[in-house]
């Protein structure tokens, strides 16, 4: 798929990993569109074409995400491209976890892709084109201490990718997740120094990922025509 005009939506893009997806799509000639719960700031606006257009809406508030998507989708005409990044953590042992704090992390996690992806898949199908990728993590294939809820979401999205990409097979559009290791970020770089060598140890390729790297499979992703309902591990061998 060439990229050059394609409509790309990068949920949670803002910062992080969903931010450097959607400037590589930028820079492959995308049209790119943020989301984020609020406005982004002008930082990152900036690092965008000036008619760079805005989603904006808790996407486990189903009812909100689904109208504004629903204008959207009158508004620029298709969605090519659809990378699920939005979540978030509330980390615990399970012993501790508040029933609210599991079902928030679910909510948003997992049923507030689903909520995202359906009108977008229903407008793909008709289409009979389209791609959607869905960020998992390792703690999604192998669980974690202290992220019961944040692995059974995770672990969800990847069961959804592989229904959503058999049902959308036949008319040409392809689902795939990607499961990202440790990804340097904000939260692991202010870890203490002690419990990042316990980290690196852990990881055979004795690195942090980088958000470019996971960037760099979103892109994979959609140009690879022949590849659905997987999921791609990158994690520097940390799942070894």
């Amino acid at each position: 798929m060439d990229l050059t005009d394609k409509i790309v939506l990068v949920t949670g893009s803002t910062r992080g990993i969903g931010l450097a997806i959607a400037k590589r799509f930028s820079a492959q000639g995308a049209k790119v569109i943020l989301h984020g719960r609020s406005e982004p700031s002008q930082d990152v606006m900036d690092q965008f074409p000036a008619d760079t257009k805005v989603l904006l809406g808790d996407i486990a508030d189903a009812e909100t995400i689904q109208a504004n998507i629903a204008d959207l989708i009158e508004e620029v005409g298709q969605i090519d491209v659809l990378v699920n990044n939005a979540g978030i953590v509330k980390d615990t042992l399970s012993i501790r976890m508040s029933a609210d704090d599991f079902a928030k992390v679910v909510n948003t996690n997992l049923t507030g892709t689903f909520n995202v992806t359906q009108p977008i898949f229903k407008h793909m199908l008709k289409k009979r084109t389209g791609v959607i990728i869905n960020m998992s993590s390792v703690v999604g294939l192998h669980g974690n201490v202290g992220q019961a809820n944040y692995s059974a979401s995770k672990a969800g999205l990847i069961g959804l990718t592989k229904t959503l990409a058999k049902e959308g097979a036949k008319r040409g559009v392809r689902v795939n997740a990607i499961a990202p290791g440790m990804i340097a970020s904000d939260m692991t770089l202010s870890l203490s120094e002690k419990v990042q060598e316990s980290i690196l140890a852990a990881i055979p390729l004795n690195r942090l990922g980088d958000v470019d790297e996971i960037a760099q499979t979103a892109q994979f992703l959609v140009e690879n025509n022949y590849i659905t309902g997987e999921t791609i591990t990158v994690d520097g061998g940390l799942a070894l």
